[in-house]
């Protein structure tokens, strides 16, 4: 690990954290991570590199709680200023926090099949309270400077291009600007005009005090944006053993 010091209190912090897969067929367990842990600041992008299979994709779904660590602590830090372990919360507190704090940008979009392209945009501000009308004029703001043409807000996202469907994704992603975002390479599928669009989003939140964990598969974009570089390896043959032994 390579984080830079800070004296901001961290919005995350990650602990000796650890993952793995059993493979039930065969009964053997394959690390995925192991050992990692590294701070994420207010106003700050730190991100993940390291090559293919490291698990960087790993740690940002167990942050999210899509996944369930091996080891270690995922200490968030809430708007009420308490501490919280997302790796052990209940299933209840997490949604709360996916709801109001914490966002998740993927590579891919799940969405209704029929549901409008408007509608899958505004529904993040929608579940917070945020009135139909300011979360059409927002979601029209984001679509627009996404590149989305108006005449496809009304069809379901479902039958975009690959491109098209990362701006929703995107778009619904950054519409809430949450305290803690979580992104997997926003700028994979986009032209460069539209990912310029994105670095631009980006670095609003930021000086709007989000704290952000990223992956990028562009150097350029990462040198541009991040704060923080932690960079992940592939584990060791010792942490392959310590992984089977248990």
């Amino acid at each position: 690990m390579k984080p830079t010091n800070s004296v901001n209190t961290p919005v995350l912090q990650v602990e000796n954290f650890s993952k793995s897969f059993l493979l039930h067929e065969q009964n053997k367990r394959i690390p995925s991570s192991c050992r990692i842990s590294f701070n994420v600041n207010a106003g700050e992008l730190s991100a993940l590199i390291g090559p293919t299979g490291a698990g960087k994709s790993s740690v940002l779904k167990c942050i999210y709680r899509t996944y369930l660590p091996r080891g270690g602590r995922i200490i968030y830090r809430s708007a009420s200023g308490q501490d919280f372990d997302l790796a052990t919360i209940d299933e209840q507190k997490i949604l709360q926090f996916r709801r109001f704090e914490i966002g998740f940008v993927t590579q891919f979009l799940h969405c209704l099949p029929r549901q409008p392209t408007i509608d899958v945009v505004t529904q993040p501000l929608l579940a917070i309270g945020v009135t139909r009308d300011e979360a059409n004029q927002r979601a029209s703001e984001l679509l627009r400077a996404m590149r989305v043409p108006e005449r496809m807000w009304s069809i379901s996202p479902a039958r975009f291009s690959g491109g098209e469907r990362q701006r929703v994704n995107l778009a619904r992603g950054l519409i809430a600007k949450p305290r803690l975002l979580l992104l997997d390479e926003p700028t994979a599928s986009l032209d460069p005009v539209t990912a310029e669009c994105v670095i631009h989003i980006i670095e609003q939140l930021k000086s709007e005090g989000t704290a952000m964990l990223a992956i990028f598969h562009r150097p350029d974009i990462t040198r541009r944006l991040v704060d923080q570089v932690i960079e992940m390896t592939m584990p060791s043959p010792e942490e392959k053993y310590f992984e089977e032994s248990e």
